[in-house]
């Protein structure tokens, strides 16, 4: 595949409210317009190269996954159809197709909000030094990628670009944003995980992890916003070839993360450029995870 994916979004006339890792994100008056470029990002920082097509599949992905969680929990998704946004964006109605929300604007809670079911990543780092993650005592003996008595909730703080976020416990947690929403966050937080995982077990797949984002309306109404359960933000494993005791193959970054490791870059700037292989394989890799689990569901509309 050749690499022309988009990097950048630029739309004369729209106001542009700031760029993440990943999303663009623009202000339309009492909503705003999200769209997902092909940039990926591994150990807190942005990559050179694009993956072509990997904008269009975490916007489906998130579309799936809040609809499936809206029983549950509300989100800020109104549409992902261009033809339903504002006139300001009809011009540029192609190429926000497939890859754009327009979504209700909220107030994002300045935590990430993490659910871990297996033993992996940064979790498994901490529970090797101390038996603990986010200030919750774990049982011992336990091994990489072991999954874990009940899932457990931890959050941590939101770093800076190129920054690290770091683990915080609940305590912690009350201290940024209060008792009750923390409450609110973790109740459905459990929930949404515990519905993904049972939805992904049927497709062949473990959700290892997933980092949520909630926000608050105006009236303080608490929503799930930005993306939710893509392999941007969640560990996918294959449920076929799981074996606890060791790191498994997955359908999410990780491939990219394993990459990087290997050619022993030192996780500071600049970030290398990324071999074509490598680009074509990731984007191969979330593309099957969508397909799993959407059951090849049809464009969005």
């Amino acid at each position: 595949m050749k690499n022309t994916g988009l990097m950048r979004s630029d739309f004369p006339g729209l106001t542009l409210a700031g760029r993440g890792k990943v999303r663009d994100i623009y202000s339309l008056d009492s909503h705003l317009l999200i769209v997902a470029t092909d940039r990926i990002s591994a150990f807190d920082m942005i990559m050179p190269n694009p993956v072509p097509g990997k904008g269009e599949i975490l916007t489906r992905m998130s579309a799936f996954w809040f609809n499936e969680m809206k029983d549950i929990i509300k989100n800020h998704l109104v549409s992902t159809n261009p033809a339903d946004f504002p006139a300001v964006c009809r011009p540029y109605a192609e190429a926000l197709k497939g890859r754009s929300m327009l979504v209700r604007t909220a107030k994002p809670l300045a935590v990430e909000c993490v659910v871990r079911g297996y033993l992996s990543g940064s979790g498994w780092k901490d529970y090797l030094q101390n038996r603990t993650v986010s200030g919750i005592t774990l049982p011992e003996g336990l091994r990489e990628s072991d999954k874990l008595p009940q899932p457990i909730f931890t959050p941590s703080t939101k770093a800076a670009e190129g920054e690290h976020d770091m683990a915080i416990a609940r305590k912690e947690m009350e201290n940024i944003i209060g008792r009750e929403i923390t409450e609110q966050v973790i109740t459905a937080s459990l929930a949404v995980y515990k519905k993904a995982a049972e939805i992904a077990a049927a497709a062949g797949i473990i959700i290892a992890d997933t980092k949520m984002e909630f926000g608050l309306l105006e009236d303080g109404e608490l929503i799930l916003i930005d993306e939710l359960l893509t392999p941007d933000s969640s560990r996918f494993w294959p449920r076929d070839t799981y074996e606890a005791g060791r790191p498994q193959k997955s359908f999410d970054k990780q491939f990219l993360r394993d990459y990087l490791l290997s050619i022993h870059w030192n996780q500071k700037p600049p970030a290398p450029d990324l071999p074509e292989e490598i680009i074509n394989k990731t984007r191969d890799k979330y593309e099957e995870a969508l397909n799993r689990l959407t059951k090849k569901s049809p464009p969005l509309s």
